[in-house]
């Protein structure tokens, strides 16, 4: 096999593991949990031959010891579960999730990675405006999955277990393929992160970002997200406070540190006091769409065993107690805890969430270092700032972000992420990469290198 098929076929499976990951429920919706499961099955063999074909090489001292503690602790939770074989499902799911996490990031540079997550993306949210475009044209009424996960009768169905409301063309809220408007809006907000930082990087090319940024941007508005929208004032801010912590420098830091604890404080107590004016902004209801009654039944069934939890599952499962009722509103079970810190303390308890957080903080510090701090070449020399740079930091405030209200971090792309971009940014401190090429157009659209380019990496 050539270098340049093989590349190209390692382009391919990492773009379409990030579209699995991205987007799992249009393959659930389309093909239903059993064609899902070989999807799946596809991809966790893909990464076992990726791991094979390119064998990666790894230093112990060199990767995020947090990843083991958490996995470990989850593992272990099996033992003590209210729901045994519940957990050893959630487990063989997490632990998968985090092989392939490893894989791509010890197997592929980050640049390549970064961009088959923006190959991904541009994947996700075509195939959703051209979906939403279809059924508003063509079907001209909500539309279920062609494989719905319950029974479907005469009786008038709650609109979350639609795949498509058919409103595009009444100003959305869209759900897209993904089938639901939150999580379409946060592949949009991470497009958005993305394909910025490349086009100022100038690794796409400005036809293709500025395009993609369109398509990013109506999207997010076509979804009417608002937990997204705040997440990205977060995204907005964190960048602010990175530029301004590169102008002044190592020696500088101080007031920006202060700076942003103060803006910390002054927002929390800005959100409190106006909270009722931001809920009437956003046009939600009192209990932010039901999320106050779910945090409370959450917080209510964790207090009962808070050290260890109640034993880890991931994504709750809905034929298990006590997930079967615990978050039930207008007819719609919920199977999260729409905050990932305390789905975390409610499944493994305290301790999990100590190893949870040691994740989220480690990924999180070395990223703002990574962004703010100048790079090196293998002299010594420093080299200019790169906007690519940027992408680790913006991806985790984002992903963090999300946390607060839903608890997609802990499963699929955004367990995949965050353990990315753990490992990513730990070998970046031990090996920097290489300088970054120009790009070229290559199959399955993503971005290869052609030759040297002053612009410095992101993170590997």
């Amino acid at each position: 096999m050539t270098p340049a098929r093989r590349s190209a076929i390692i382009g391919a499976y990492a773009t379409f593991a990030m579209f699995t990951l991205l987007a799992g429920q249009f393959w659930r919706n389309l093909i239903g949990w059993w064609g899902f499961g070989v999807v799946a099955v596809l991809v966790l063999v893909g990464a076992v031959w990726l791991v094979v074909a390119e064998r990666p090489t790894w230093n112990w001292r060199r990767v995020p010891k947090s990843t083991f503690f958490f996995v470990g602790i989850a593992t272990l939770s099996i033992a003590w579960s209210f729901y045994p074989g519940a957990s050893a499902l959630g487990v063989a799911i997490t632990l998968v999730s985090v092989f392939v996490a490893v894989v791509l990031a010890i197997s592929i540079p980050w640049s390549r990675l970064v961009a088959s997550l923006a190959a991904a993306l541009k994947w996700v949210l075509g195939l959703s405006l051209a979906f939403e475009l279809w059924v508003a044209v063509f079907v001209r009424q909500p539309l279920l999955p062609n494989f719905p996960p319950f029974e479907v009768t005469g009786e008038k169905l709650p609109l979350a277990f639609y795949w498509s409301r058919s409103l595009l063309l009444r100003g959305g809220p869209i759900e897209g393929i993904v089938a639901n408007r939150n999580l379409l809006a946060m592949a949009a907000l991470l497009a958005v992160i993305v394909f910025g930082c490349l086009l100022a990087a100038k690794s796409i090319s400005r036809v293709s970002g500025i395009g993609w940024l369109v398509v990013a941007g109506l999207t997010l508005a076509l979804t009417r997200s608002a937990t997204v929208v705040l997440v990205g004032v977060l995204v907005l801010i964190a960048l602010g406070f990175a530029f301004w912590t590169r102008r002044v420098g190592p020696n500088g830091r101080r007031p920006v540190y202060l700076a942003a604890g103060a803006a910390l404080v002054a927002s929390i107590a800005l959100l409190f006091a106006g909270w009722n004016l931001l809920l009437q902004f956003f046009g939600k209801s009192e209990d932010v769409t039901g999320r106050f009654d779910i945090w409370n039944a959450v917080i209510g069934l964790a207090s009962e065993r808070p050290l260890a939890g109640w034993g880890w599952v991931g994504y709750w499962n809905p034929w298990v107690e006590p997930f079967d009722d615990l978050a039930v509103r207008k007819g719609v079970t919920y199977l999260q805890a729409h905050n990932a810190w305390l789905d975390v303390w409610l499944q493994i308890g305290v301790i999990g969430l100590l190893a949870f957080a040691a994740v989220v903080i480690g990924a999180l510090w070395r990223s703002w270092f990574l962004a703010v701090d100048r790079p090196m070449d293998e002299s010594g020399r420093p080299l200019p700032f790169s906007s690519a740079s940027l992408v680790p930091l913006l991806l985790m405030v984002a992903l963090i972000g999300q946390s607060l209200a839903e608890s997609r971090i802990l499963v699929e792309s955004g367990l995949v992420l965050l353990i990315a971009i753990a490992w990513g940014t730990k070998r970046r401190q031990w090996a920097p990469e290489p300088l970054p090429a120009p790009v070229r157009r290559a199959r399955f659209g993503t971005e290869l290198p052609t030759h040297a380019h002053a612009d410095p990496p992101t993170v590997p």
